[in-house]
């Protein structure tokens, strides 16, 4: 049995259910989000080694707002304004954020904003961000081509695109399981890490890195397997098959994730991580063509006097 294509797992992509199934998710999102917590922490970690004093900052992508604190624990005073395509997610964000407030008011922080809104279609201006947060997104668009350039945008001159992604081995065992069963494609082919630092470089980001890393998440049994794929957002395919089909499907699945039990008993699922980071550097030619040059960066280069 021949495996879907990566245009295949790509064009079956709905948008519209995975909102739906975010909506429904988000009253129970604590109960897988230990992934998405352990991949904040790495990309905070990352904030150690970089100079940057934002005023304003967009979690793109923002779930419940379990990332608002962090952000805001280390840059106090920056405005920090979440937005996610699920009604859901985004009001569960709103009200953790109100939760929140009073201790903001005692420090004297900026209030913080959250908003319904896809994030590769932004409801802001150009240029009024410094820092663009995305944790574990931007793989449910099925267009980053598009998303990156939209992030670009929004961003002012020396402000910073931080984000993290699944990568292309990501739940790489139900993949396999699945071909076991049949041809249609039931796991999104997430995009690869070079392709991504290509994408930042065409939307005009400079200084782009990306890198990975693989975790592996083990399992007593196939149902709580597949129970913690589906409160991570599940199939964005629209597919379903009800009643004795679904059924047997669904026992032909579990048999395919049987197959795979390790020897130590267990059932493996790996994760690959990506982590991105750019600049949006200053523009080099204006609208006409001509040479763009801040005086800011030939200051230091002055030598004498006037």
């Amino acid at each position: 049995m021949n495996p879907p294509s990566t245009a295949d797992a790509r064009s079956n992509f709905d948008s519209r259910h995975l909102r739906r199934v975010f909506d429904r998710r988000a009253a129970h999102w604590s109960d897988a989000d230990f992934l998405v917590r352990e991949v904040a922490h790495r990309l905070l970690e990352r904030l150690d080694y970089i100079k940057l004093t934002p005023k304003c900052i967009l979690d793109a992508g923002c779930g419940t707002g379990a990332d608002f604190a962090a952000l805001q624990a280390r840059y106090p005073q920056a405005y920090l304004v979440g937005a996610d395509s699920s009604l859901g997610m985004a009001r569960a964000a709103a009200e953790r954020g109100a939760s929140e407030g009073w201790r903001r008011w005692l420090r004297r922080a900026p209030p913080q904003g959250v908003v319904q809104a896809d994030f590769g279609a932004l409801p802001l201006k150009d240029g009024v961000l410094d820092l663009v947060w995305s944790n574990l997104a931007l793989h449910w668009r099925e267009d980053p081509h598009r998303v990156i350039p939209e992030w670009h945008r929004v961003l002012h001159t020396d402000g910073l695109l931080l984000f993290s992604t699944f990568g292309p081995d990501t739940l790489r065992e139900l993949r396999a399981a699945w071909n076991a069963v049949d041809a249609r494609p039931h796991v999104i082919a997430f995009t690869d890490m070079h392709d991504l630092g290509d994408m930042m470089v065409q939307s005009g980001f400079g200084l782009p890195v990306v890198d990975m890393e693989t975790f592996t998440v083990t399992y007593e049994t196939p149902a709580a397997l597949l129970r913690d794929v589906r409160l991570l957002g599940g199939n964005p395919m629209s597919e379903r098959f009800d009643g004795l089909t679904g059924r047997r499907r669904h026992q032909a699945l579990c048999r395919a994730l049987e197959q795979q039990r390790r020897p130590d008993g267990v059932l493996a699922l790996t994760f690959e991580f990506i982590y991105g980071h750019a600049w949006r550097t200053p523009a080099k030619t204006d609208e006409q063509g001509n040479a763009v040059v801040r005086l800011q960066d030939i200051g230091g280069r002055r030598s004498g006097g006037f």
